[in-house]
């Protein structure tokens, strides 16, 4: 599965006898969800997870937690980018499948829209993202 979102902006074109106009154009921003390098150097998978805007609105501070930090709601907190997406890159050991939620302002938990798979949760009644790393 490709990670994409798809966008709507307007582009002001200039046309060579200097007539102006205004267009509205879709974009496919790529690298949303999860992305994976497969680093053969250090037997590691290298993730990239990438929340977009629109799944964490206005938040102040999102970490991603899961079996790769043992659960701890702070270890992982992800970057800010000025398009108002979080991002976080994670090595990951191969050929394993890790559980794995965002929290969003330390009060909001959503999962991975483009996740290889889903699990229930042993908490609450929720399933957890997983991504698998073979």
């Amino acid at each position: 599965m490709e990670n994409r979102e798809t966008k709507t902006t307007t582009k002001k074109r200039i046309w060579k006898d200097g007539k102006k106009e205004s267009v509205s154009v879709q974009e496919t921003i790529r690298n949303v969800g999860i992305n994976k390098e497969y680093l053969k150097a250090k037997n590691v998978c290298r993730v990239t997870f990438r929340l977009p805007k629109v799944a964490v609105h206005a938040a102040k501070s999102v970490c991603i937690v899961g079996d790769f930090n043992n659960w701890n709601i702070h270890a992982n907190p992800m970057k800010k980018l000025k398009n108002g997406d979080y991002t976080i890159k994670l090595d990951l050991e191969k050929g394993r499948e890790y559980q794995f939620r965002y929290l969003i302002d330390e009060s909001k938990w959503e999962n991975e829209w483009n996740a290889d798979k889903y699990v229930r949760s042993h908490y609450g009644d929720s399933d957890n993202s997983v991504v698998v790393t073979y």
